[in-house]
C-alpha cells in the first residue's frame, strides 16, 4: 500500500524525535505511514515522555575568522593560524566541536580542499582531532610530565586529569631474554606481566606493559584498577630509588592504534624503564606507549 501523510497533527505520545525534521515510521493498523515530527506538532519546546533528546553544541567559529585574499599568506594557513589562536586563548575550549569542512568552507567562501588542508594542519599539530561519528574536535590539553621517578596515575590525579585504568592483562609468564636481562634474572624465569590502558580526562592516553619478578609483590586487579603500580608496590613495602629510562618514538601498530584511538601508523612516544629498589635490585621493567598528540615529557637542562 502506498505511503500517505496522516491527517491532522501527530499525537504527542507518538513523536519519537521532537524538535527535528526527520522521517519516522509509525505503524497505524496495517499501514506504514511516513511522517515528520516537528516542534509545532508537539507544542512547547518539543519535550516528550520519552525524554528530551538534545543535539550536542557545535561551536561556530567562522564569525571569528577573517580572510585576507590580498595577503601572500596561503588561505589555508590564515584559517589554521586563526583557529590555533582561538584554541590557545581558550575561546575554543577542549572538546569543542567544529562544523564539518563543507559548511566551514561555504561560510568562509573557501574551497573544500583549502578548508581540509587547514583542518589537517591542526590535526598534524595535535590541536584538533577527527573522530568517526563525532566529527572534528578541539583536543584536550596535553599532559605534561617532568622526567622524575613518579607514577603516571598519581601525576594525572595531581593535575586533575581524572585518571582511569583498564586492566587488560594480569598473569604470570616466562621471561624472554630482553626482560630477563632488564630484571637480571634467568631467561625462562617466571614473572608477573600486566598490561593496562590508562585514560586521562576520559580519553585513552597510554598503553603500559610491565614485567616484575614474581617474588616482588602479589598484585591484585583491584590495586591496579583503582591506583597506580607504584602505589601497589609501596603498599607491599617496596620503595623505588632510581631508574634507567629510555625515550623514543615509533608508529602505532593496528592493535595499538585501536586501543589508543589513533589512526594506524600514528606517531607514539615510546618509553622503557627499569626501576630499582634501595638495594639496587631491579623490581620493575616497563614498556609504555603514549599518544604524541596528548602527552609530552619535560626536563630542565643545566649548564656545565
Amino acid at each position: 500500500m502506498a505511503e500517505r501523510q496522516p491527517a491532522g497533527p501527530l499525537p504527542f505520545r507518538d513523536c519519537l524525535y521532537p524538535g527535528r525534521s526527520r522521517p519516522v515510521k509509525h505503524l497505524l493498523g496495517h499501514t506504514d505511514v511516513l511522517i515528520f515530527c516537528n516542534p509545532e506538532q508537539v507544542g512547547g519546546d518539543g519535550a516528550n515522555r520519552r525524554g528530551q533528546q538534545e543535539e550536542p553544541d557545535v561551536t561556530r567559529v567562522t564569525d571569528l575568522i577573517t580572510i585576507d585574499r590580498s595577503s601572500p599568506i596561503p588561505l589555508y594557513f590564515q584559517v589554521a593560524s586563526r583557529l590555533e589562536e582561538l584554541i590557545e586563548n581558550g575561546e575554543l575550549a577542549p572538546g569543542s566541536r567544529l562544523d564539518n569542512e563543507i559548511q566551514l568552507a561555504d561560510e568562509l567562501g573557501l574551497s573544500r580542499p583549502t578548508m581540509r588542508q587547514a583542518i589537517a594542519h591542526l590535526v598534524d599539530r595535535g590541536m584538533l582531532t577527527r573522530k568517526r561519528g563525532v566529527g572534528t574536535q578541539v583536543v584536550h590539553d596535553r599532559v605534561r610530565r617532568r622526567l622524575e621517578l613518579t607514577s603516571l596515575y598519581e601525576d594525572l590525579d595531581g593535575a586533575h586529569q581524572q585518571p582511569r585504568t583498564e586492566l587488560l592483562t594480569l598473569e604470570r609468564r616466562t621471561a624472554d631474554e630482553q626482560v630477563a636481562a632488564a630484571l637480571r634474572i634467568d631467561p625462562g624465569a617466571e614473572v608477573t606481566y600486566l598490561e593496562r590502558l590508562r585514560f586521562a580526562a576520559g580519553e585513552p592516553l597510554a598503553l603500559m606493559r610491565n614485567h616484575l619478578p614474581v617474588a616482588v609483590a602479589d598484585l591484585t586487579r583491584k590495586q591496579l584498577v583503582t591506583g597506580g603500580l607504584y602505589a601497589a608496590l609501596r603498599a607491599a613495602g617496596i620503595r623505588l630509588r632510581v631508574a634507567d629510562q629510555t625515550i623514543g618514538a615509533r608508529r602505532a601498530t593496528t592493535a595499538e592504534a585501536r586501543v589508543l584511538d589513533e589512526p594506524r601508523g600514528a606517531p607514539l612516544l615510546a618509553m622503557t624503564r627499569v626501576a630499582y629498589n634501595a638495594g639496587g635490585v631491579p623490581v620493575e621493567y616497563g614498556s609504555h606507549l603514549y599518544r604524541a598528540s596528548r602527552y609530552t615529557f619535560e626536563l630542565t637542562l643545566m649548564a656545565p
